[in-house]
């Protein structure tokens, strides 16, 4: 019997987590400050959102704009505070100057996150050898999930990578579920289901106003409408 494609949506207050999970979410991804391309949001956002919904929320951990981790120490003083409040599963993800994976960084936060999942997100897609890191990680506990558009710009450009690894499921470091997100469209979905991409991720796709809008429950509700029956 075949599981249906997660549908996982980005949420930054409860209002857009009760439209998602009404459009048929499987999972939220906490954020705030988009303009940042998504920070951690406090705990007492996170309380609110759980407190209004019953699906899984994974909450990410990111203090600044762009890839770099900042300050471990304090991203791993938040990481604890979210914990405390009850949050089980996270995001992060962290890259030295070079593009290689921040291995030290990664260590520390999720040495935070004893016996939760844990996704690492699109920064495997400004990494300088995409196998490489993953190969680096394959061990770490908790890590479940790559999120990832197969490359930088985005799936258009990064859909034979996201094709190549899907083949490559099984290998390691390819153990990890693929959770394609990142100028993902409706007509590229046909394509990675084919390929036994059973993940996906929207976040502007679920807001017909732009960032400046709720999420929108028929709009989430179109994706999962495609997802299911696609």
């Amino acid at each position: 019997m075949s599981t249906r494609a997660v549908l996982e949506v980005i949420a930054l207050d409860a209002e857009d987590a009760v439209a998602a999970q009404a459009g048929g979410a499987d999972r939220l991804e906490l954020v705030t400050d988009m303009a940042a391309d998504g920070l951690t949001p406090s705990p007492g956002t996170f309380t609110a959102i759980r407190a209004a919904v019953d699906i899984d929320l994974r909450v990410m951990l990111r203090l600044t704009d762009g890839f770099a981790a900042g300050d471990v120490d304090r991203l791993a003083a938040v990481a604890a505070e979210l914990r405390a409040a009850g949050a089980d599963q996270f995001v992060l993800g962290f890259l030295g100057t070079g593009g290689d994976v921040d291995l030290a960084a990664v260590e520390r936060v999720t040495a935070e996150l004893a016996g939760c999942r844990w996704t690492f997100h699109r920064a495997i897609d400004r990494a300088a050898d995409r196998d490489a890191l993953r190969k680096q990680l394959a061990d770490l506990p908790g890590l479940d999930t790559y999120l990832t558009a197969g490359a930088a710009a985005g799936v258009d450009e990064g859909l034979p990578t996201l094709l190549a690894e899907a083949r490559r499921r099984g290998e390691p470091g390819y153990g990890q579920t693929l959770l394609v997100g990142g100028g993902l469209r409706l007509d590229h979905v046909p394509n990675l289901l084919a390929a036994g991409i059973d993940a996906f991720h929207i976040g502007g796709a679920a807001r017909p106003d732009g960032w400046q809008g709720p999420v929108s429950a028929p709009a989430v509700r179109q994706w999962r409408q495609v997802l299911d029956t696609a």
